[in-house]
C-alpha cells in the first residue's frame, strides 16, 4: 500500500485510466473485426462504411494516448488494403 497521500491518488487515477483504456483497446478490436468480417463476406459497401468508422475510432485512440500513433496508423492502413483488395 502505498505510504503518501499523493501516492494513493496515483493509485487510484492510473486504475481508472487503465479501465478507461482497455475499454477503448476493446472497442478497436471490434471495430477493426467488423472491417475483416464484411471483406471475407465480400460486401464492399459494407467494408467501406466499417472502414470509415474505424479509421475515425483509431485516430481518436491514438490522439488521445490510449496507443501509439504509429500503432494506429499500422493497423488503419493494413484495414484499408484489405478492403482495397476487394475486386
Amino acid at each position: 500500500m502505498a505510504n503518501l497521500k499523493s501516492s494513493t491518488k496515483d493509485l487510484r487515477r492510473s486504475s481508472v485510466k487503465r479501465a478507461r483504456n482497455q475499454s477503448v483497446k476493446t472497442s478497436l478490436k471490434t471495430y477493426a473485426k467488423k472491417v475483416r468480417k464484411a471483406v471475407e463476406e465480400g460486401d464492399k459497401a459494407a467494408a467501406e462504411a466499417a472502414m470509415v468508422v474505424a479509421q475515425k475510432q483509431f485516430d481518436k485512440a491514438a490522439q488521445n494516448g490510449v496507443i501509439h500513433k504509429n500503432r494506429s496508423a499500422s493497423r488503419k492502413s493494413s484495414l484499408a488494403r484489405a478492403v482495397a483488395s476487394m475486386e
